[in-house]
């Protein structure tokens, strides 16, 4: 029979480390700080920049109270142990509580010291202080962000809890327990590195993601990355005063094709190997005629009657040009569905599928 202790102990440990990072799932059932206290911390629309002081207050406290919670949820969960009775208690036990409790109380104090004096010293206000310009204050650079995040042409990206928005003034990136601002005519924008997903949990589909130091040429402001999708990138760089620069030459794939074709190559190469026939010369490809045909079609799934066939053609195709054949083919709302789908063969018409595609070892 399992322990109650060791039950709960697990429990609450996926709980916290949900309510931390929180999964889709919890955001959707509401177990965030800024749908349970919605009321008191007022409209991001209305007030973004007071909204998100609250939120990022509040959440310190909360997050600060994981380990107090636990102490609390084990006097239930091990009654034997007589947490309630704190010098009754193991000496560990004892240690635990005295840092759960510290750990409380400096958050508390901490939120105390940021809300004195109108906020002035919370981290968002002291970030907003350094473009305030003189005799002017962090509320009047608040009004100003205030009033351009509510007009529906701005640029928003990104998780929630690392969110990328773009207004006509500023570049804004806001996480858990910050919120970076940086003004567009002060700021360079970098790409520096680009990951390639083959299979996005959240689209069911490929999703190059592109990092951007945005760093500024006031030595008060931090730089901070952002990152977006590759489909997003040409909307932020309209959005922009400024052109991008690439000193990585990270290779962006701005539409899902592009994206799609990338995907396609990582899995024909895993595909297995045709071996040419001794003698048999392979011809250019008849799709672009620069390159010599490097793929052959030929049914290696277990599809059932009526899906793949098999195709006798010889290589005729590269596999750029296959690609791109394949990704014509489908349905351009529906990109979840590219991967498990089937394309007729562009010379017989036989249906084949990505596993089909094989990679082609000529013989000398």
């Amino acid at each position: 029979m399992e322990r109650p202790d060791a039950t709960f102990t697990l429990a609450y440990l996926v709980f916290a480390l949900c309510f931390v990072f929180t999964p889709n799932e919890f955001r959707s059932a509401g177990f965030t700080v800024q749908h349970m206290f919605s009321e008191w911390l007022g409209s991001e629309d209305i007030s973004f920049i007071q909204h998100h002081i609250r939120r990022t207050t509040l959440t310190l406290l909360f997050h600060c109270f994981l380990p107090l919670g636990y102490y609390i949820g084990m006097c239930f969960a091990a009654p034997e142990q007589n947490l309630m009775f704190v010098f009754e208690a193991s000496h560990g036990w004892q240690m635990y509580l005295g840092l759960s409790l510290a750990i409380q109380l400096f958050s508390c104090a901490l939120a105390f010291y940021w809300s004195r004096h109108g906020w002035k010293h919370h981290p968002i206000c002291k970030a907003l202080s350094v473009h305030a310009l003189p005799l002017s204050s962090w509320r009047a650079v608040a009004s100003s962000i205030n009033t351009e995040f509510r007009r529906i042409d701005k640029f928003a990206s990104g998780s929630p809890s690392a969110r990328v928005i773009v207004t006509d003034t500023w570049v804004m990136k806001v996480t858990t327990y910050s919120l970076h601002v940086a003004l567009h005519q002060d700021c360079h924008l970098t790409v520096t590195d680009s990951k390639h997903h083959s299979l996005s949990p959240e689209l069911n589909a490929p999703v190059q993601i592109v990092t951007i130091t945005v760093a500024s040429i006031n030595p008060r402001v931090q730089s901070f990355d952002i990152r977006l999708k590759s489909t997003e990138y040409a909307e932020l760089q309209d959005k922009l005063h400024a052109p991008i620069r690439n000193a990585a030459n990270v290779v962006i794939h701005l539409t899902m094709s592009e994206l799609f074709l990338e995907t396609f190559k990582s899995y024909v190469k895993t595909n297995e190997v045709y071996n040419c026939p001794s003698g048999q010369e392979l011809e250019p490809c008849i799709g672009c005629m620069q390159v010599t045909a490097n793929v052959k079609l030929m049914r290696l799934c277990q599809g059932g009657e009526g899906e793949c066939q098999q195709c006798y053609c010889r290589p005729m195709w590269c596999l750029i040009c296959m690609g791109k054949w394949f990704a014509s083919r489908q349905d351009q709302q529906q990109p979840e569905t590219w991967l498990s789908s089937r394309v007729p063969c562009p010379t017989c018409r036989a249906n084949f599928c990505i596993l089909d595609v094989c990679p082609v070892c000529a013989r000398d």
